[in-house]
């Protein structure tokens, strides 16, 4: 008889729990996987999944308008955000299933309950307790509130939002990354009076500084109202509305009150205390190289290790592991160069080091840069520009930064990343014919170096 009653137990059913856990069922492990929540983790049903859906939706008000310029009599009655919420709802059960076919059909048994760890071989799920040899905790990340008078009472986070039963006529989003740019273009763009507030002085702290300070002026001028050096001190409810009073003196009368700043890793309530799985001091679980947490038989990889904090990332991460755990194929990730987007209004997408960073690597870096209306805005009238820069390390000439804002850029970088990962050079580039016309074909007629600074 086996030792244990599985070979792999995975806590969470997010992108890289699934794809760990089908591959090694697919393997021949006997595989058990425990969701409390929902099939898909918080990509699928709370993230990045249903919120480029609210991109998609906020981004046909500008379409509208920009149609007149093209011929278009277009009339624009109010947007129904109840009929958007349940055809993204019907998506994402779609979905769902998707993720459950997709584990029942590699053999891997589905526990949809909570899942906490007993011992290094333990997890009691929902009440009965079963063994594994290995266990692999893939929990992701929740959003968290600040403990700031009326926060807790009345701001929602980026799982709430989802579910909102009517969209805010103003609303007023905390934060300067991923999450809170994101939904400041989507309630902008669907009518909704949007201030976004953050303590620092640019949007997207750690992007290279010409993103930073164009995404910003691109967001102005489509309306919505950036509030740097500025934090909620107190939140109170007033009759219907929110009133928020603001580390400057003023106030706001709100509907709502979107909190993004930050994610912790989801290991509250897990028992890793119990057995010595240690934590960092961020709180996420340490592991090493090969995803192995300080006991040898337990594993963690995705957003609860709070490194490289992306979806695919997590994927990979799960594949690798199975792969090398039960495919007798040992191989690690490849961390480099590994492209992503805000989906913001207009996006942002890079891959590589940021102008900042290459200078602080390499002695010498050359960079090309570029901001110009694309062709669309020539005709529609619409005041956006593009932003398109390249940073090159001299010596090599091999291109390591890449960075875009404006309309597609995120369907553009990956094909860019291909080529960074091969070490492409500005010579490849230059070389390389352009595609006409495109805002595409400006990465490879960029001829004319910035100066240095001084």
């Amino acid at each position: 008889m086996a030792a244990y009653d599985y070979d792999l137990f995975t806590i969470g059913a997010g992108s890289g729990g699934v794809r760990a856990s089908r591959i090694a069922a697919g393997y021949g492990a006997r595989v058990a996987v425990a969701e409390e929540r929902y099939l898909g983790g918080t990509c699928v049903n709370v993230g990045c999944v249903p919120k480029k859906f609210l991109v998609y939706a906020a981004q046909y008000s500008a379409g509208f308008q920009d149609a007149a310029g093209y011929g278009w009599d277009v009339e624009v009655r109010d947007h129904d955000w109840q009929r958007l919420i349940a055809n993204k709802d019907a998506e994402i059960t779609r979905l769902n299933g998707i993720y459950r076919r997709l584990l029942e059909n590699s053999g891997a048994t589905i526990f949809e309950a909570r899942a906490t760890i007993v011992d290094e071989h333990t997890v009691d799920v929902g009440g009965k307790r079963v063994t594994a040899e290995r266990i692999l905790i893939a929990t992701g990340g929740w959003p968290e509130l600040p403990e700031k008078p009326g926060v807790r009472d009345y701001a929602i986070t980026s799982n709430e939002v989802f579910h909102l039963d009517k969209r805010p006529e103003h609303i007023a989003i905390v934060g300067a990354g991923y999450i809170a740019t994101e939904f400041a273009g989507v309630f902008n763009g669907l009518g909704s009076r949007t201030t976004q507030i953050y303590r620092g002085d640019k949007l997207l702290r750690g992007f290279d500084e010409d993103v930073r300070d164009f995404l910003g002026a691109e967001m102005v001028k489509a309306g919505v109202d950036l509030r740097p050096g500025t934090t909620i001190e107190r939140l109170e409810k007033a009759g219907r509305c929110l009133v928020a009073t603001l580390s400057d003196g003023t106030t706001l009368e709100l509907d709502a009150v979107l909190y993004a700043t930050g994610r912790r890793p989801n290991v509250r309530g897990l028992g890793l205390e119990r057995v010595g799985v240690e934590l960092n001091e961020r709180g996420a679980i340490k592991v090493d190289d090969q995803y192995r947490t300080t006991v040898p038989n337990i594993y963690a990889l995705g957003d609860v290790t709070d490194r490289v904090n992306l979806t695919p990332v997590a994927t990979a991460e799960g594949h690798v592991l199975a792969d090398t755990l039960y495919g007798n194929k040992p191989r690690s990730v490849n961390y480099h160069n590994i492209p992503t987007a805000v989906f913001s209004i207009p996006p942002v997408a890079t891959c590589g080091m940021t102008e900042e960073q290459a200078r602080a690597v390499y002695p010498a870096v050359d960079i090309y840069r570029t901001n110009f209306k694309p062709m669309k805005h020539t005709i529609s009238g619409r005041d956006q520009r593009m932003l398109m820069k390249l940073v090159v390390e001299r010596a090599s000439d091999r291109v390591v930064g890449c960075h875009l804002v404006g309309d597609d850029t995120p369907e553009m970088i990956q094909g860019v990343a291909v080529a960074m990962n091969a070490g492409a050079t500005k010579a490849v580039f230059d070389s390389t014919i352009g595609l006409h016309p495109t805002a595409a074909e400006e990465y490879v007629t960029l001829r004319t170096k910035v100066p240095d600074p001084v």
